[in-house]
């Protein structure tokens, strides 16, 4: 991950200074925080990022993985249940769902809406028994892990033999105009509409810290390295419009000799 650290804006808010590229612990706190306080608003603000595709997406990219009924899933940084939803859908059971998420504000919502098993944890340090899950998956929070390599090792610990593990993630076009229109649109235009539309400076700092640790994501080959050296088989990442990505990988069958 790359190593360079935001200087603090004196200009903005504190939840838009430096705290999401600090140490982990302060990280996460900062994290917990910024969610809680924009949750209210986070179902409108992603329709407004997504131009209204992202159920489709969502749905889609399960479909493709291989969700259907019969299968359990686990959902890392379930959030309002936008993912959780979509899986929920495939596989017709609510029992076949279980939501995990750091942020009280987020798991709320998601439990007014899905009535699913929900549990306040972090993706480091999941509290689920071993050989549980088919499917691992995370809907466009890899970039805001303290730690990836210990989400991935919890990941694999909870799925079962030949489980599967699905990472919906964006990170920064390589292509110089795409790279220039997307910090126009997410980092400028997006934080704007949001503030608007919310009348919430919470939801302009979620916007702005989006868009911050989009242009300092892992890139997609460096993700693919990680899950590998994690232990993970047939890696695969499909890269869409040079900025959304969406990765698989399964667990071994078996343990290695």
């Amino acid at each position: 991950m790359s190593n360079h650290q935001e200087r603090p804006e004196v200009t903005q808010p504190p939840l838009v200074a430096s705290a999401y590229f600090a140490d982990p612990a302060r990280r996460l706190s900062f994290v917990r925080d910024l969610f809680n306080r924009s949750a209210q608003h986070y179902d409108g603000v992603n329709r407004l990022f997504s131009l209204g595709s992202g159920a489709w997406y969502r749905r889609t990219s399960l479909r493709k993985a291989g969700v259907r009924p019969g299968v359990k899933i686990v959902d890392v940084a379930v959030g309002t249940g936008l993912l959780a939803r979509e899986a929920i859908t495939l596989t017709g059971d609510l029992g076949a769902v279980i939501g995990v998420d750091v942020s009280e504000a987020m798991l709320a919502i998601a439990r007014k809406n899905l009535g699913i098993r929900l549990i306040q944890a972090t993706a480091e340090a999941l509290p689920l028994a071993p050989d549980i899950a088919d499917f691992v998956t995370m809907g466009y929070a890899l970039r805001h892990l303290a730690d990836i390599e210990a989400a991935l090792r919890e990941a694999m610990r909870i799925l079962r033999p030949g489980g599967t593990i699905l990472l919906l993630e964006i990170s920064a076009p390589r292509k110089r105009l795409s790279r220039i229109l997307a910090a126009a649109y997410i980092g400028g235009i997006l934080p704007l509409l949001s503030l608007l539309m919310t009348r919430e400076r919470g939801s302009r700092a979620l916007m702005r810290y989006h868009w911050k640790t989009i242009a300092n994501c892992m890139p997609p080959d460096a993700i693919m390295r990680v899950l590998t050296e994690s232990g993970f088989l047939n890696v695969r990442c499909v890269n869409e419009f040079d900025l959304f990505q969406r990765y698989t990988a399964q667990k071994p069958d078996h343990e290695p000799a």
